[in-house]
């Protein structure tokens, strides 16, 4: 099979497209052939690698263990292991393999309780793959949010592939939603569902007047520090990124002991069942997905590049079949 493959950590150009062994699945594996996937700061975070000692740490230290990338898939099951029961050849399929890797290629395996679920018959195998990655990583701050009372909450970096689906899943739980994002995302923003939108071009959203309960970092290019005159009384301050001198981590510790308004960073972990609740959400029609680009597989490089701009509207899908 042609897979996406990177012997040795660097730029995009270090990527090369190669012949690699078709996987076998296991007992209670599925094979799935794959028709799309996307490109993520993930993979290029992993393939620079943009945080070394921890990245070097978990994926090796001189060369990557892992050397094909990409967790994000939508295709249709090719073959079953002998003790899949809920699966068959020939389904339609979307998910991912996050931690594994792997979907930068034609075939991958997927443990059949392993994060997969049949692909929302409304969309294209190019929407699918471009919905879970984000939506799993919003996930994982948005359900800290309680969201018994009405929320306020203020999302940076929304028109990224995070932010997208932070607004969307925020709208869906009622919030009042101020997004920030750049001229050209604006009017994409308020049909996600976003009240108010702060062009961070024209102005700074940290000197922004109104106070919220919740500040969502999707980008996580400012602080706590800086976003803190933002915060209500309890309010709560989300980033995606470790922060200066991993300070992020080191704050979820300790603002819920010194103080009122508090840092979370939850560690985000991919599920099955987080992967049939996106389909319940896309079925429904509370959820679409943001598609900026489509490149073909033998033009993952360019792909890499444009996500490393830090440009991207959405997702950046590579296709595959």
């Amino acid at each position: 099979m042609k897979a996406a493959v990177y012997t040795e950590y660097g730029p995009p150009e270090v990527i090369k497209i190669q012949e690699t062994d078709k996987p076998v699945p296991g007992d209670n594996e599925v094979l799935v052939r794959i028709f799309a996937s996307s490109m993520n700061r993930t993979d290029c975070g992993f393939r620079k690698p943009e945080y070394p000692v921890i990245i070097r740490l978990i994926n090796g230290f001189f060369r990557p263990k892992i050397s094909i990338l990409g967790s994000e898939f939508s295709g249709e099951i090719e073959s079953t292991g002998k003790e899949v029961k809920n699966f068959a050849a020939g389904d339609k399929v979307f998910g991912l393999s996050a931690g594994k890797f792997g979907t930068h290629a034609e075939y991958v395996c997927i443990p059949e309780n392993g994060s997969i679920a049949l692909k929302p018959d409304k969309m294209t195998y190019e929407e699918a793959a471009g919905v879970c990655d984000g939506l799993m990583l919003a996930t994982a701050y948005i359900r800290k949010i309680d969201f018994s009372k009405k929320v306020k909450i203020l999302i940076n970096g929304a028109s990224g592939s995070i932010g997208t689906a932070g607004v969307q899943l925020a709208r869906y739980y009622g919030a009042s939603i101020t997004a920030v994002c750049n001229e050209k995302n604006i009017e994409l923003l308020k049909t996600l569902g976003a009240e108010k939108v702060i062009d961070y071009e024209k102005e700074d959203f940290t000197r922004d007047n109104e106070k919220y309960d919740v500040v969502f970092d999707a980008v996580g290019k400012s602080s706590f520090f800086k976003c803190r005159r933002l915060l209500k009384k309890e309010g709560m301050y989300f980033s995606t990124e470790m922060g200066f001198m991993l300070q992020n981590i080191f704050l979820a510790f300790v603002t819920p002991v010194f103080g009122k308004r508090r840092v979370k960073f939850p560690l985000p972990k991919d599920s099955k069942a987080d992967i049939e609740f996106f389909k319940e959400l896309i079925d429904s029609g509370h959820y679409r997905a943001v598609i900026d680009k489509v490149y073909p597989l033998n033009e993952i490089v360019e792909a890499a590049k444009y996500v490393e701009t830090g440009c991207k509207t959405g997702n950046v899908v590579i296709k595959t079949g």
